[in-house]
């Protein structure tokens, strides 16, 4: 195998038992060794490695560890190895700027498939058993161990493992319908294609094409053969997301594949097989559009012969993962400027635990993103997490906080001021905007600047009566 990296250090006696066993050799030009953490910093001064791999000790060791190499060697990547894993050490570690933190110990097989996930970018953080069920698929970032997703994927599980198919999954929007398909996939599969197509986003005749492929001269434009997404699939998935916006002419197309299991090219007679998995989803009441007429009655039960369905993240099945979801979310996202480990106070995360998520997975994201742009320190306080509040729908009972993105551009801008010492020349440039722009945002905000430029509480930061 091709060398893949220049040199790596490795601190800890059970690393270096594993690591000498000569399968490092394959991977880097140099291994180094250590006999502990605390000898890497020596070691640095006379080598100067791309990598470092490192027993963990204690979380706070680990810290100072990892700021101590970052400050020496700013392009060096570090893996933390742990036989205690807990969520803080994970959230910590990785949001001060560590590659990975995995699961030890690890055999000689273990170390070397995780340098080739190094190679490939993929952390490993599944291996510490911290954020996902121990049924979740190698390599899939479907985050969540609380009753509901355990349900769920025992459930993909069983239909994995079935000669079903087609397959349904169902759930609102942003509760994780396509990484359950990617779960269907990874079990079924062995490692066949998957394509994908939202049928939302295409027009009927473009999602035919699209679907079937066409045959050259088929209609205006069709200069030359084009295979679709069924053929192209091969023995792997094809995810039809989002089926209910299929138009009721396809829908009917759609069932002869799945009861054939053949098609044609549209413009072409001849039947080609289709021997992939369909796997379709809806974020719609599929029942409920058969009733209005809108999705086809036939087609729903073909597709529903053991449908998946995925909880909302507030539901009581799956609200315990609302914590687990943001801090893993904080360890992964690469949205802040501030280097330093970032946690949530518990306000923060009371606050996020009392939303009801109508977004679900996808607006808890956008929510801890958020927050990580505004935040400054190491604790995340409950003024960062900013929920958008959907047009027409009342402020919380209490007149509860102000959730706009107008509120929280006014936050960043009072803590632009501040970090500035309310020099606006300043905090215009921290915010990448003009003076004058700052400055008619001031005004439109309503902000109160202390006079002569010195610095005021926040307190005294607020809107004019």
């Amino acid at each position: 195998m091709a060398v893949l990296f220049g040199s790596v250090l490795i601190a800890g006696p059970k690393l270096a038992a594993v690591g000498s066993s000569g399968s490092l050799y394959r991977h880097f030009k140099k291994v180094l060794f250590c006999s502990d953490s605390r000898s890497v910093p020596a070691a640095i001064s006379q080598e100067f490695p791309e990598w470092i791999i490192v027993e963990e000790s204690s979380t706070s060791a680990s810290l100072e560890l990892l700021k101590c190499v970052k400050d020496k060697l700013p392009a060096c990547r570090m893996v933390f190895i742990t036989e205690q894993p807990g969520i803080d050490s994970a959230v910590g570690l990785m949001t001060s700027g560590a590659e990975d933190y995995v699961r030890g110990p690890l055999s000689a097989a273990e170390l070397d498939q995780l340098v080739l996930s190094l190679a490939t970018k993929h952390t490993s953080l599944r291996r510490s058993g911290l954020f996902f069920h121990e049924q979740c698929p190698a390599g899939l970032a479907f985050v969540g161990q609380s009753p509901g997703i355990a349900q769920v994927l025992e459930t993909i599980r069983i239909i994995a493992d079935s000669r079903c198919n087609p397959i349904l999954i169902t759930g609102a929007t942003g509760t994780g319908k396509e990484l359950a398909a990617w779960a269907v996939h990874q079990w079924r599969s062995g490692g066949g294609r998957f394509v994908g197509v939202n049928c939302a986003g295409l027009t009927a005749t473009l999602l035919e094409s699209e679907l079937f492929g066409h045959v050259k001269g088929a209609f205006t434009g069709a200069e030359r053969d084009k295979t679709g997404l069924l053929e192209a699939a091969g023995g792997g998935s094809l995810f039809l997301d989002e089926i209910s916006e299929m138009s009721p002419d396809l829908q009917a197309k759609l069932l002869r594949v799945l009861q054939e299991k053949t098609f044609r090219m549209v413009g072409s007679t001849v039947e080609t097989p289709c021997t992939a998995t369909i796997i379709a989803s809806s974020n719609r009441n599929l029942t409920e559009e058969v009733r209005k007429g809108a999705f086809r009655q036939d087609l729903y039960y073909r597709l529903a012969v053991f449908p998946v369905a995925l909880p909302p993240l507030a539901s009581p099945q799956r609200r315990d993962d609302i914590d687990l979801l943001a801090n893993y979310f904080i360890a992964t996202s690469k949205v802040s400027a501030f280097r330093g480990c970032v946690r949530l106070s518990q306000a923060a995360r009371q606050k996020l635990r009392e939303h009801n998520w109508p977004g679900n997975v996808r607006e808890l994201k956008n929510v801890i993103d958020r927050a990580l742009i505004l935040n400054r320190s190491e604790e995340i306080p409950p003024s960062s997490i900013i929920i958008d509040r959907p047009e027409g729908q009342p402020a919380a009972a209490g007149g509860g906080e102000d959730f706009s993105l107008e509120s929280a551009e006014r936050e960043l801008i009072i803590r632009a001021l501040r970090e500035t010492n309310w020099q606006r020349t300043k905090a215009a440039g921290l915010l990448g905007i003009t003076r004058a722009t700052l400055h008619a945002k001031i005004k439109r905000y309503e902000i109160q600047l202390p006079d002569g430029g010195a610095g005021m509480p926040q307190s005294e930061c607020t809107r004019t009566p």
